[in-house]
C-alpha cells in the first residue's frame, strides 16, 4: 500500500485497514511457521504497510499537516 493512498483513507478506514493487515501479518507468520509460505518479501511488505497506517493515524492525532 503506497502511502498516497494511506493519507487518502479516512480515520474510521485506517483504523479498518490497520485491523486487516495486522490479521493478515498474523496469518503470514503461521504460515511460515508451518512451512506453507509461497512469497516470504510478503512479510515485509505488510509489516511496512502497518508502519505508514500508523504514522498516518499519528500524524492526525498530533494535527501536523503534509508539506
Amino acid at each position: 500500500m503506497k502511502a498516497k493512498e494511506v493519507h487518502d483513507l479516512s480515520t474510521a478506514e485506517l483504523e479498518v485497514k490497520l485491523d486487516e493487515l495486522k490479521e493478515e501479518l498474523f496469518n503470514l507468520r503461521f504460515q511460515l511457521a508451518t512451512g506453507q509460505l509461497d512469497n516470504p518479501m510478503r512479510i515485509g511488505e505488510v509489516r511496512k504497510s502497518i508502519a505508514r497506517v500508523k504514522t498516518v493515524m499519528r500524524e492526525r492525532e498530533l494535527n501536523i499537516q503534509r508539506a
